[in-house]
């Protein structure tokens, strides 16, 4: 197969997720099949090589480079895992070269070790993790005489083909010098040494099927009577020769189209980023050319939508993006007709009273600082920065202390963190109590329009507690009972919005810590009109809902193009090279 061939199947696999392993992948399983390069009927068959590693290998055994080879039963050619060109021939891998296992010293004897590179060069599968090369000459410790004679680690020559059979099973590299192992390994000796690259494309081909064969509970293992069993398909000397070689080539191609597609996401990234930014801080009353505009970086994003939501990440953002907007006044127009703040936050006041009167509510309040507005995010005109305290009847916390032994099969619904999602109660999970321990709780008892905040774990996600859920109690949440001067869903939104945006820049374990019902009602949340709060969330509902559209598209396609991009290699791989 050419570098143009490739470069043609490539546009039909690129666009599904992960597209290169995948390809190295196909490259690696084209070369062990015989379908990366041609076949030159000039080549010795591989029966005549054949010839050749078994008088290598009495010749190594002789001299005592290893050990004598058991007698082994010659491969069925009708087991073979796929069809192979005639002049190759499937075999067992330890007919190509001896199996070698590893050892390790006792740990606890420094004497047995020394600094990489100043010892008996010996590997660990950790050790072949930190690798980038093929070649490997030393680990981060070698193995001193001592070391060396009180392990059962043998010294294997160079050009040996190091192959990871636990933790994890897969490493594959070639030694640069006389080297030993842990016993994390099962590498091959070649009995032809110039097979050695071509056996490395093997076990990098192989290897997740060979991890397939392991065994353990603890961690697993292949073991090396698996290793040396494993189907060997042997091409000709001089076509291994070719393979290899286009293997690098190609695979050199994979690194530059990795690191090309690397950078068009790292541009697509930060034009998605400058793009949100000048909607989430463009001013809209700047002159163009002085800094981005608000309509100019709306317009642009509304242009280009299908170019910038292309991953998960980027519906992540749009949907911040939108909360963000929507709680600045920037989502939906003003009206001049709405009822005024003063008069809103006057109404508030009176309503609370009457329903602490009725016993609906308390008296006690805590005496916050004043709302210092020049540090907190402009607002429009009509807008004000209050406390969640001023437009709620109460603010306080659910049951802490165990409640498990009480839970009952049907009931009182009890609310925990699990119910708690970003803007959604999940039903899933939910737990219920009697109505003995539901009057015992009566400070957490909830109604439909409260809002729960959680307040460990995933701290600061807030819901809606539904009307269709009746009578209900939780557990160590944080309640906003009775909100009145503002939308449920309203504060739902804003309470997450500053949630997401602290989770994103690593702060929710300081702006957060001690989070409590103190927290909480001091919290500064902006108050649009009370019909204006509710445009707002009809139109959040309204556009998350197209978020949600938009990353169940990307699901489906991502979905398509990874079976598209199967199907395509698969033909590759069982049609004509």
């Amino acid at each position: 197969m050419s570098p143009t061939r490739l470069l043609q199947y490539f546009e039909q696999i690129s666009e599904a997720p992960d597209p290169m392993p995948r390809l190295r992948q196909f490259i690696l399983d084209l070369a062990v099949r015989g379908k990366l390069v041609e076949q030159d009927p000039g080549d010795e068959p591989a029966s005549e090589l054949l010839k050749r590693i078994e008088a290598d290998k009495n010749r190594l055994a002789k001299d005592g480079v290893i050990n004598t080879p058991k007698a082994m039963t010659s491969f069925d050619q009708t087991e073979g895992l796929f069809d192979l060109p005639g002049s190759w021939q499937w075999i067992r891998l330890a007919e190509v070269g001896s199996v070698v296992g590893g050892g390790t010293p006792p740990s606890k004897d420094s004497a047995c070790f020394t600094e990489g590179g100043k010892g008996v060069a010996w590997l660990t599968p950790a050790d072949l993790g930190r690798q980038k090369c093929l070649l490997v000459s030393h680990g981060e410790r070698d193995l001193t005489e001592k070391g060396v004679a009180s392990s059962s680690a043998q010294l294997m020559p160079a050009g040996s083909v190091l192959f990871t059979s636990r933790a994890p099973i897969g490493y594959t590299a070639i030694a640069a010098n006389e080297i030993s192992t842990n016993q994390g390994f099962k590498s091959v000796v070649p009995f032809v040494m110039e097979s050695n690259r071509y056996i490395a494309v093997y076990f990098r081909a192989f290897a997740t099927w060979i991890d397939g064969k392991a065994s353990g509970t603890t961690f697993k293992e292949v073991s090396g009577k698996i290793v040396a069993n494993l189907p060997f398909p042997l091409p000709t000397l001089a076509e291994q020769h070719r393979i290899v070689a286009k293997v690098d080539e190609l695979m050199a191609l994979c690194d530059e189209l990795e690191a090309a597609q690397a950078k068009r996401e790292r541009r697509r990234d930060r034009l998605v980023a400058a793009t949100l930014h000048g909607l989430n801080n463009g001013d809209e009353n700047a002159e163009p050319g002085t800094r981005a505009t608000f309509e100019g970086s709306a317009r642009f994003y509304c242009n280009h939508l299908p170019r910038l939501t292309t991953r998960p990440e980027h519906i992540r953002q749009l949907r911040q993006t939108i909360l963000n907007l929507a709680l600045r006044g920037k989502l939906i127009p003003q009206d001049p007709n709405d009822e005024p703040i003063a008069v809103l936050l006057k109404r508030v006041a009176q309503e609370k009273e009457r329903r602490i009167e009725e016993g609906n509510g308390n008296r006690r309040h805590w005496v916050p600082p004043k709302i210092d507005a020049s540090t907190l995010p402009s607002l429009p005109g009509s807008w004000r920065w209050v406390r969640v305290q001023d437009v709620v009847c109460v603010v306080t916390v659910g049951h802490v202390g165990p409640t498990a032994n009480r839970y009952k099969n049907n009931g009182i619904p009890f609310l925990r963190s699990q119910n708690v999602r970003p803007n959604r109660f999940e039903p899933i999970g939910l737990a219920f109590i009697d109505e003995v321990f539901h009057a015992e709780l009566r400070k957490s008892e909830l109604s439909g329009g409260d809002v729960v905040i959680v307040r460990s774990g995933n701290v600061g996600v807030s819901c809606v507690v539904p009307d269709w859920l009746g009578r209900a109690n939780c557990a160590d949440l944080v309640i906003v009972k009775g909100p009145i001067g503002i939308d449920s869903r309203f504060l739902c939104y804003y309470l997450n919005s500053i949630t997401d945006s602290r989770i994103q820049a690593g702060k929710v374990g300081i702006a957060l810590s001690h989070f409590n019902t103190k927290s909480v009602a001091f919290l500064a949340v902006p108050l649009p009109p009370l019909a204006e709060q509710q445009r707002i969330v009809a139109k959040v509902d309204e556009l998350l809902a197209l978020c949600d559209e938009l990353e169940s598209r990307l699901t489906t396609t991502a979905t398509t193009r990874r079976q598209l991009r199967e199907a395509v290699l698969h033909e590759a791989l069982e049609g004509d090279s």
